[in-house]
């Protein structure tokens, strides 16, 4: 079924949508993106993924060629035009097209193209029964704060947790820490406590993540931002991840070693449903 995306201020049909191999996002990954999670038709934490959005554009000096009311209504849009229910809109703007050097042109145009995607995150057997991560060494830059188009260490890891049955990749550093997931947030639980790593360069600054530390506070949930080592991770109480594309996710399994008898823990159930009850109250 063809999608209606929107490229440069335009709607049309997905096999349409084109830009040239001269836009530097084609030649050096010179390009940044965000994703907004939408559930029953509306979009899930907006605002936020826009401080992000913009973020990124200010960390890589491109102007953003929309506005955040002009974003919200292309999203609008492009969910009422593909008739989306659940799913995700993505958003990427390139530096734009010049001839191919390292530096960029002053005045360069930034393209804008965006696309929706269905997913079904709500309700699925991974949230019900819990998935198995495998753990990759980071090779990722060193940049992660910046949500770049620049994902060929995400690729490369995510393809090898593929080959090797899990759902998805837990990536340690050079020092034996865990950083996060190829495309999730990693928490981790010991003894009651909620442990995530800090926020720095080292990840991503992730809006669903930054959802769960505020309602982790609201509801009287232990949490603490520190870093922990794979050792201490395959020896967790429970463990989950969080996306926009995943909400909330039980991981009952790293490398060979079960987390929380190989099932769903409480504290992972309980933080789900208390966010899918914060997204459905705070849907625009």
């Amino acid at each position: 079924m063809t999608r209606i995306v929107y490229l440069n201020g335009d709607y049309i049909p997905d096999h349409e949508a084109m830009i040239s191999i001269f836009d530097r996002a084609v030649n050096f990954g010179d390009a940044i993106y965000d994703v907004a999670g939408v559930l029953d038709g509306k979009l899930i934490d907006f605002e936020h993924h826009m401080q992000r959005y913009f973020n990124s554009l200010q960390k890589l000096s491109i102007e953003s060629p929309l506005t955040r009311d002009e974003i919200l209504q292309a999203f609008r849009q492009l969910v009422k035009l593909n008739r989306l229910d659940e799913g995700l809109v993505y958003m990427q703007v390139t530096r734009g097209v010049a001839e191919r050097d390292f530096v960029w042109p002053e005045g360069i145009k930034p393209n804008v193209f965006m696309f929706t995607q269905a997913k079904q995150a709500g309700e699925n057997d991974a949230g019900r029964n819990g998935v198995k991560l495998a753990s990759a060494v980071d090779i990722r830059w060193a940049r992660r704060d910046i949500k770049s188009v620049n994902l060929l260490g995400q690729v490369l890891v995510k393809q090898a947790a593929h080959e090797a049955g899990a759902y998805e990749a837990l990536m340690v550093d050079g020092e034996g820490y865990v950083t996060e997931c190829g495309s999730t947030s990693f928490f981790m639980v010991h003894d009651g406590e909620i442990l995530t790593r800090p926020l720095n360069n080292d990840i991503l600054p992730g809006v669903t993540r930054r959802a769960i530390l505020a309602l982790c506070a609201i509801n009287d949930l232990k949490l603490s931002e520190t870093r922990f080592t794979l050792e201490q991770a395959l020896h967790a109480d429970e463990a989950f991840i969080s996306g926009a594309s995943s909400y909330v996710l039980p991981v009952i399994q790293i490398d060979d070693r079960e987390i929380s008898g190989g099932k769903p823990g409480p504290i992972t159930l309980r933080l789900r449903e208390i966010y899918l009850e914060h997204v459905r109250a705070s849907l625009i």
